[in-house]
């Protein structure tokens, strides 16, 4: 069989898009993109072109991995201090702060610029070969044809709060857009296999199609984004959206036994990655055996400790120093391994801590017959519920993540980007390509991806066994793990004092989507935790 290529996604529709262009003669970054925009249409809570997110791409032309990066900057009329007197506390994971009157987490107020829709213009004008409105045209299709609710996009419909953050249904309703959308005749989430058809995105993607990203950025959809921010009090301005470029930048790199990890740059994710890789490559981790109660104890105080320095080093580049050099030592990683082995435990400090575990982003990864590879992670963040009139598409909610403490790594400021777990990675052996991965689910996407890169290469698991295998996620004082995981493995663990939750879900905590290379054989693994598949082309 020829290859033709692989897409892997969290939504069939959305996979099913993209093999049609690696079909048609487009590349890996054609269908990415076609891929990414027919999610925006079958999982609006998750992405949208009002997003933000980042993107890997290896050309195997010339052995080169760059990265787009289009992280939704903060409005240029942010102060640093005019969120610092409504604090009330802090998820639990650190993915958000909890304010008064919920200003940086439902409405306009959490509206940071959106970038994505730039982004996918920018991408396929570097590498792409299929012209941009045969790219736009499946989404359009999905839009004006309709699609139903899976039950994935039910479970988060459904997801609650009680806890300061704003539950699901209050971001489906915020909106009329939204209610129209994503509600039945009675005001409740639509359900299982119920029809969603949106003529008003339709409408959308027909303009960026003839006019690209300037429909938005500059142009009569910029001009609604603009008109929602007035009228909701929020502080995105057509200068704004005028202003967003997204920037291509080189991967961040380290080695784990012998392999390149290939990662992006802060404020993604990646440098926990490669921070947790260095630490964990002084242990025999196959000779503990895969989920025994010593290897989580390891992994959770290496999870902890790569928290512990993100927290406190790792924000926007452009706005404060992230000590790289530090932070990648592998000198420094040994002594942290030998105050594991010794059981010194590491602690997460948290501020009033009180929200859950998000579960919004998406991500897609692609690999064309040449050996091009793409993995894009993008998102909401928790969106908005900010529908701006006659769109059909919903705003991010990435001031939440802002911390609106003053002086931090995070801290507010005009054109500032918040720190992203998101870190589409590629693995390199000799040959190039070996893994090509990324995930959705807020603060624990870089733990889900450390998790497969473990269980492929040193425990010797096939793609979908790694990507399927259970986890555990340490982003605080708590070790979180999922119900598959047996309460005998975690007694010795609470006995010696650790604070252990057991997540009701059988498959969480970042939830990886991969395509896995060997010996010229392509694997693809859709995480069983979302309605993913992987197809060929």
């Amino acid at each position: 069989m020829t290859d033709r290529g692989m897409v892997v996604a969290p939504q069939p529709e959305a996979a099913e898009s993209g093999v049609n262009i690696l079909r048609a003669g487009g590349n890996a970054v054609d269908a990415a993109i076609a891929t990414a925009l027919v999610q925006t249409v079958v999982d609006p809570l998750m992405c949208g072109i009002a997003g933000f997110g980042s993107m890997a791409v290896y050309d195997p032309a010339t052995g080169r991995q760059e990265y787009l990066d289009f992280h939704a900057p903060a409005p240029a009329a942010v102060t640093e201090d005019m969120w610092a007197d409504l604090v009330e506390g802090e998820a639990l994971d650190g993915f958000g702060f909890l304010l008064r009157g919920r200003v940086n987490d439902l409405g306009a107020g959490a509206v940071a610029v959106p970038a994505s829709l730039r982004a996918y213009e920018v991408a396929h004008q570097k590498f792409g070969k299929l012209p941009w409105a045969d790219v736009v045209a499946p989404a359009i299709r999905w839009a004006d044809e309709g699609y139903f609710v899976r039950p994935a996009m039910y479970a988060f419909f459904l997801e609650g709060d009680g806890y300061g953050r704003a539950p699901t249904r209050d971001r489906l309703t915020y909106s009329e857009g939204g209610r129209r959308l994503l509600c039945d005749a009675h005001g409740a989430p639509k359900a299982i296999g119920a029809a969603i058809v949106n003529p008003d995105y339709a409408d959308v993607l027909r303009l960026i199609a003839r006019d690209g990203a300037d429909a938005l950025h500059d142009g009569p959809i910029g001009d609604l984004v603009v008109d929602a921010m007035e009228q909701g009090g929020g502080l995105v301005t057509r200068a704004d959206l005028a202003a967003v470029r997204p920037t291509f930048r080189p991967p961040l790199e380290g080695t784990y036994r012998g392999l390149r990890i290939a990662t992006n740059q802060p404020p993604g994710g990646g440098v926990m990655l490669l921070e947790m890789l260095n630490i964990l490559e002084n242990f025999d981790l196959a000779a503990l055996g895969h989920n025994s109660t010593e290897y989580i104890r390891i992994l959770c105080e290496v999870m902890k400790r790569a928290t512990g320095d993100k927290d406190r080093y790792v924000g926007d580049p452009g706005f404060c120093e992230v000590p790289l050099d530090m932070l990648l030592d592998k000198g420094r990683a040994a002594g942290m391994a030998d105050d594991i082995r010794r059981g010194v435990v590491a602690h997460v400090p948290r501020l009033n801590t009180h929200a859950p575990v998000p579960r919004d982003t998406t991500h897609l990864t692609v690999r064309d017959g040449e050996g091009c590879c793409v993995a894009l992670t993008h998102s909401l963040a928790m969106p908005s519920g900010v529908v701006p009139r006659g769109t059909g598409f919903m705003l991010n909610g990435c001031m939440s993540v802002f911390d609106p403490r003053p002086g931090k790594p995070g801290s507010l400021a005009p054109g500032k980007s918040r720190f992203t777990a998101s870190a589409p990675t590629i693995v390199h052996d000799a040959n190039g390509p070996r893994l090509i991965l990324g995930a959705p689910g807020g603060t624990q996407i870089v733990m889900g991806i450390l998790q497969t890169i473990l269980n492929h290469f040193d425990f010797g698991m096939d793609i979908d066994r790694a990507v399927a295998a259970a986890r555990v996620s340490a982003t605080s004082d708590f070790i979180d793990v999922c119900n598959r995981i047996p309460r005998d493995v975690l007694a010795p663990l609470v006995a010696r004092g650790y604070a252990v939750h057991r997540n009701p879900h059988g498959y969480t905590f970042g939830w990886v989507h991969a395509i896995a290379v060997r010996d010229g054989q392509v694997t693809g693994a859709a995480d069983p935790g979302r309605d993913g598949v992987a197809y060929r082309a």
